[in-house]
C-alpha cells in the first residue's frame, strides 16, 4: 500500500466530506462547506488542508492553520479525520506528522486538535505527546419522533405564559438579510460568553460575514432570533446539509435579556421549522461546563451521542 499526503484539491472534495461523515456522522459536512473553507479561510490563519491517499483514494484529511484571532501567539489547530474503514492503516500518522512539520515551521507554541472519547483515539493522541484538556458533549434528537413544546407555548419553562411574551417577537436570519449587523452585534457579545480553551477576540464585522454569514451550510430560514422591543435579543442559528440533518451551530442569549427563556423559544422555534423542512436528525455540541445549555437541550429531549477531547501539544516541550 501506499501511502501519501498532499495538499487539497477541489476534486477531493467529495471523497473529503465522506471520511469526515464517516467518523463524525453528527457533523454537517457536505463538499461544499469542504472546499469553501479552503477557499475562505482568513490569510492570517494559515490554513492548509491536508489530505492522505491511501494507493490512489482520498481516505482523511486534517485541518490545519493558527488561531489569528487570538492575543496569545503562537497557537494552532490540527484536526484530523480518517474514514473509519480506513484506520490502523498509517493515515493517521501521516497526516498529524505532516500538520505538526507544518505548524512547528510558523513558530507555533501549542497545537490543539479534537479527539473523540474512544480509546483508539486517545491512545493515539496521548503516545504522540497530546495531553488531555476540556470535553465537549455531543447530543442528538430525533425529530420525526421528539415531542416538542408546542409553538403556542412557544417553548418556554413551566410557570411561564403561554404564547409569546409582551413585547416579543419571533423572527428568522433570512429577515436580517439586508442589514444582518444587528446578528452580527449579539453573536459577538454571546460568543464572548462561551467557554474554552484559547480566547479570542470578535472577528471584524467584514470578516464575520464572510466567514458566518456566508457559511453555506447556514440556514438562515430556520435561524430563529427573538427580538425583544426592536432589539434582537436571542437567537438559534441552524446549518443544514440537505441530508436531514441539523446542527446547531449557536444559541444565545445577550445578557441583559438572560432568564427570560428566550433561549428555549428560539431553539424551539427553529427545531419546528426544521422539521417541517424535513430534517430528520438534530445533533448539538455544547462545552462540558456550559452547564445552562447543557440543561436547555436535556429539556428539549437531546441525549448523548458522542464525547470530544480537546487535546493540546507544546511543541517546545
Amino acid at each position: 500500500m501506499t501511502m501519501t499526503v498532499r495538499d487539497f484539491r477541489a476534486t477531493d472534495a467529495e471523497a473529503v466530506a465522506a471520511a469526515r461523515r464517516s467518523a463524525f456522522p453528527f457533523l454537517v459536512t457536505t463538499p461544499r462547506t469542504v472546499v469553501w473553507t479552503s477557499e475562505s479561510a482568513p490569510v492570517e490563519q494559515h490554513y492548509r488542508l491536508l489530505v492522505a491517499e491511501a494507493d490512489g483514494q482520498v481516505v482523511g484529511s486534517s485541518e490545519v492553520g493558527v488561531f489569528h484571532d487570538s492575543d496569545e501567539p503562537g497557537l494552532a489547530f490540527a484536526n484530523t479525520t480518517v474514514s473509519a474503514e480506513a484506520r490502523g492503516r498509517g493515515a493517521g500518522s501521516a497526516l498529524v506528522t505532516a500538520a505538526e512539520e507544518y505548524l512547528s515551521g510558523l513558530g507555533t507554541a501549542k497545537i490543539f486538535a479534537w479527539a473523540l472519547d474512544e480509546a483508539s483515539s486517545v491512545t493515539f493522541a496521548e503516545r504522540r505527546g497530546y495531553r488531555r484538556g476540556r470535553c465537549s458533549r455531543v447530543q442528538r434528537l430525533d425529530l420525526t419522533a421528539a415531542a416538542l413544546p408546542p409553538l403556542s407555548a412557544g417553548g418556554l419553562p413551566d410557570g411561564l405564559p403561554d404564547g409569546l411574551p409582551d413585547g416579543v417577537e419571533l423572527r428568522t436570519a433570512a429577515d436580517f438579510a439586508d442589514d444582518p449587523r444587528p446578528l452580527y452585534e449579539a453573536d459577538v457579545e454571546c460568543t464572548a460568553d462561551e467557554p474554552g480553551d484559547v480566547d479570542t477576540a470578535a472577528p471584524p464585522y467584514a470578516e464575520w460575514l464572510a466567514l458566518t454569514w456566508e457559511h453555506p451550510a447556514l440556514d438562515r430560514e430556520l435561524t430563529s432570533v427573538a427580538v425583544v422591543d426592536g432589539t434582537v435579543a436571542a437567537y438559534s442559528v441552524a446549518h443544514t446539509d440537505s441530508r436531514g440533518r441539523y446542527w446547531s451551530g449557536m444559541t444565545g442569549t445577550l445578557r441583559a435579556f438572560r432568564g427570560r427563556g428566550l433561549a428555549k423559544l428560539t431553539k424551539n422555534d427553529s427545531l419546528h421549522r426544521a422539521r417541517s423542512a424535513g430534517c430528520r436528525e438534530a445533533f448539538t455540541g455544547n462545552d462540558g461546563d456550559n452547564g445552562p445549555m447543557l440543561a436547555v437541550n436535556k429539556w428539549f429531549g437531546y441525549e448523548p451521542a458522542a464525547t470530544e477531547w480537546r487535546y493540546v501539544r507544546e511543541l517546545s516541550a
